[in-house]
């Protein structure tokens, strides 16, 4: 198993809160709001594959056959990806679509994240593939966005992601986590997560919640031992 694949398969045991909090803990920034699920209510983990799109007339023209955007991501990309997309042109436009989802959804993409408007979304609704974003619209992207590049830096909520970083998305919130640190914040994160089972376990078996919320939960990140080094 590859370590990108390791990786991967641990973030998805996880979800979104978890990681944030691990972040915290780690005096790392990440977590971003503003961009809900639209089309599936699963939760997604996966390594960034990115996509960067601005206003048409500022794309300089490529030679060569024409490229749809998004479609490079799409064929650069499998079952631990997820596919990120920066369209904060301040134009409203689709920055994904359906032909893209169903190609995404053929290919076992984990789903999507775009910070800027995504078309046909009940397309991706009835193809199962998620898609968290800040915004419908039917408007197509011809003539108003164009693509910039794939794989390259963008930014999403004012977050700086780069090609590569990891990324978990539910119903909370969508949570970057830089490639350098993904190890030690997936091990902050499960060691956050079994002390919420913990807690869990304990209110089940009838411990009273001012009790378990006083004396574990706000001391969870500050006790929660460091993470580092090889899992």
């Amino acid at each position: 198993m590859s370590a990108v694949h390791d990786f991967v398969a641990r973030l998805r045991r996880l979800d979104a809160c978890a990681v944030s909090d691990a972040l915290d803990k780690l005096g790392l920034a990440g977590a971003v709001g503003g961009l809900p699920p639209r089309s599936s209510p699963r939760r997604i983990a996966g390594r960034v594959v990115t996509v960067k799109l601005a206003r048409a007339g500022d794309v300089a023209p490529v030679a060569g056959p024409p490229r749809h955007l998004g479609t490079t991501a799409v064929e650069s990309s499998g079952p631990d990806d997820v596919i990120v997309v920066e369209q904060r042109s301040g134009i409203e436009a689709g920055s994904w679509g359906g032909i893209l989802s169903l190609a995404a959804k053929l290919r076992g993409i984990a789903g999507v994240v775009a910070d800027g408007p995504v078309r046909d979304i009940d397309e991706a609704r009835e193809y199962d593939l998620p898609v968290f974003c800040t915004a419908l619209t039917a408007r197509t992207a011809r003539g108003r966005v164009a693509e910039v590049g794939t794989n390259v830096p963008v930014t999403i909520r004012d977050h700086a992601v780069s090609p590569g970083d990891y990324v978990i998305a539910d119903g909370s919130g969508v949570v970057f986590v830089a490639a350098a640190d993904v190890e030690r914040v997936l091990a902050a994160a499960e060691q956050i997560a079994a002390r919420e089972a913990a807690m869990a376990k304990a209110l089940q078996a009838g411990k009273p919640v001012t009790e378990v919320m006083g004396a574990s939960y706000e001391n969870m990140l500050r006790d929660a031992p460091a993470a580092g080094g090889a899992h």
